[in-house]
């Protein structure tokens, strides 16, 4: 029989059951990937949309031309292990230990009590994966899998720590140097050795290893929330091309890296987009440090940005960035803002729905950025940290105090050649404040015309000074947590 029921509508019965159309229960939003794409070593001028070349970066500049490229984004510190503590713990480096590039023998790590961003996400139902250069820790249990991460594939720590010379040759048995004491090059999958790294030829195929497991995490993880860190060993020295790329560029052996580690990129949003997961991805691409200038033909550039990896001036601290999430990011924008590596965390946990660290962080969120809205600026100072715990500069707006310290400079000697290092001394800094927006490449002390920014700049250093402390100062900090220690 037909039942008429609200609205005019006929409802077929039969027997003691109705046949009716129940609606489905809505679906919520599926949560969104991340991807973090680290460089080692990668200069604020290196990709062409920053004004690098001759070589081009097609896939990076596309990723800019889909989301947002930034012109005033900073590592957490100049040097590899505590650029890294930072940004996968939202916390200046000196706020947890950890300090400068650790040894394969070093005996701190980064402390296990310590909540990265795998961990917050992985707590949320992420798959988590790693490929690439970890370099917080050289083993058990100071390894990816014991942070956070469900696999791992890469290098326990920097290409260059490894038993062979500047010329690509192993040292004999007798040599006497440093370097030759370093052990053997482990690529690593999971806790345990997977190959040895012994040559150059090996280094070359580092770049399509990680591209070739990143882009298979991403396949087998399609229908599950993921998150993705993919920590590039180049361009840091010793830099290594695979033979399809070689001699392709027609910029040298550093051109021909470039182009290469920009297919990697371009693999791996090729792969997202062939899985239909681009539009639900947030993809951020940025760099640990600036060029190792030393270098010279086998390093990148800063775009005049004064001096490069190693110091705080803004050649060895800003570094490119550029985030894509289509539809969310809005296309084609740049954002002048200042914004850290240490925000990426609070980021990922607000974009993710996560909870952020139980112990106090120093990144914030950057959302409101990355939605491009009017006025925001959650970042509005950021301090720079260097060596142990020496406070060396403090920016604000657009001015940047920079206090008297002992630092390294690459302006005194003419760079290397070909994979061999220049000289690189320490010299004293004498400081002064800058304007960056008319004088990027800090050349010219205004500290004299704007007395009372410089009063507001050690205002804000001074509050440093007592919760993370400066060694300059001789001041301890009353906020600072300890490394891990690794036994021997």
């Amino acid at each position: 029989m037909l039942k008429k029921i609200a609205g005019g509508l006929l409802l077929a019965t039969a027997g003691l059951g109705i046949a009716s159309f129940v609606p489905a229960e809505p679906q919520p939003p599926a949560k969104p990937n991340v991807i973090i794409i680290f460089m080692d070593d990668m200069g604020y001028g290196d990709p062409s949309c920053y004004g690098g070349g001759p070589y081009t970066t097609p896939n990076l500049d596309r990723m800019a031309a889909r989301g947002m490229r930034f012109t005033h984004f900073y590592a957490a510190q100049a040097v590899c292990s505590a650029s890294r503590a930072g940004l996968l713990t939202g916390c200046y480096p000196n706020r947890i230990g950890i300090h400068n590039a650790l040894n394969p023998d070093a005996k701190i790590a980064l402390n296990g009590e310590e909540e990265t961003i795998a961990e917050i996400l992985k707590d949320k139902g992420y798959a988590t994966g790693m490929v690439g250069k970890w370099h917080l820790g050289a083993k058990v249990p100071f390894l990816p899998l014991q942070h956070g991460f469900n696999e791992y594939l890469g290098l326990p720590y920097s290409n260059d720590m490894w038993p062979v010379h500047y010329d690509g040759k192993p040292y004999p048995d007798t040599a006497k140097t440093w370097r030759a004491r370093y052990p053997p090059l482990p690529l690593i999958e999971g806790n345990e050795t997977r190959r040895i790294i012994r040559n150059l030829e090996d280094q070359s195929e580092l770049t399509g290893i990680y591209t070739d497991r990143a882009c298979e995490f991403i396949r087998k993880h399609k229908k599950e929330p993921f998150f993705l860190y993919m920590a590039h060993s180049m361009p840091h020295v010793p830099i290594a091309v695979s033979k399809a790329f070689r001699g392709k560029s027609g910029a040298g052996l550093f051109g021909d890296l470039m182009t290469e580690l920009d297919a990697s990129i371009g693999k791996v949003l090729q792969t997202l987009e062939e899985n239909g997961l681009d539009k639900n991805t947030l993809v951020v691409f940025t760099s640990d440090n600036g060029p190792w200038l030393n270098y010279g033909n086998h390093a990148g550039n800063t775009a005049g940005l004064r001096e490069g990896k190693g110091t705080s001036w803004e050649g060895g601290q800003r570094v490119p960035c550029i985030m894509q999430w289509p539809g969310k990011i809005p296309a084609g924008t740049v954002c002048n803002k200042v914004a850290a590596a240490i925000d990426i965390l609070p980021t990922v946990a607000a974009v993710c729905g996560a909870d952020l660290p139980k112990k106090k962080i120093d990144g914030l969120s950057i959302l409101p950025l990355l939605k491009n809205e009017p006025g925001a600026n959650p970042r509005e100072y950021f301090v720079y940290y260097y060596n142990v715990n020496n406070l060396e500069a403090v920016r604000k707006g657009n001015y940047k105090l920079v206090f008297p310290h002992r630092g390294r400079t690459y302006r005194l000697n003419t760079p290397g050649y070909d994979g061999f290092p220049g000289a690189q001394p320490d010299v004293d800094i004498a400081g002064g404040l800058y304007d960056l927006s008319i004088d990027p490449g800090e050349t010219t002390d205004v500290s004299k015309v704007f007395p009372d920014v410089v009063k507001d700049l050690e205002s804000i250093a001074d509050n440093y000074r007592q919760t993370l402390g400066d060694e300059l100062r001789k001041m301890p900090g009353t906020e600072r947590r300890p490394a891990a220690r690794v036994q021997p």
